[in-house]
């Protein structure tokens, strides 16, 4: 049984294009630290072309995080914003690729974000 994060990465991967990234182009890295050993994730996004790998490289944004929070925002259980703002999580390099990107995790479990909605019926 695959956990929240990696459904959400391998999700992501599998669209291949996100409609709402058209206007993003950078590279994203998610550290997730748990003691020794830190797990990665990299986004790399083209104009909404969106490829996913497991690589430890340079990227513009470096996102750092627990497992546990993450498996919380993969799951929409967590908000990134907020965590972010309470010091759960850190961030070196454009906040702004984060905040385009926080698009893409799911809201509370049974809601109906306005986002979601609007991008079923337009495309």
């Amino acid at each position: 049984m695959l956990d929240a994060t990696t459904r959400f990465f391998e999700n992501l991967d599998r669209r291949g294009y996100e409609p709402l990234l058209t206007k993003v182009s950078g590279t994203l890295r998610f550290d997730l630290h748990e003691g020794p050993q830190t797990r990665h994730w990299m986004l790399a996004i083209d104009r909404g072309r969106v490829r996913v790998s497991q690589e430890d490289r340079e990227a513009d944004t470096v996102v750092g995080a627990s497992p546990e929070l993450f498996e919380d925002l993969a799951a929409g259980r967590e908000h990134g914003l907020a965590a972010l703002l309470r010091g759960d999580m850190t961030v070196t390099g454009s906040a702004r690729l984060v905040v385009q990107v926080e698009r893409l995790f799911p809201g509370p479990p049974g809601s109906r974000a306005p986002r979601r909605i609007f991008h079923r019926e337009v495309y």
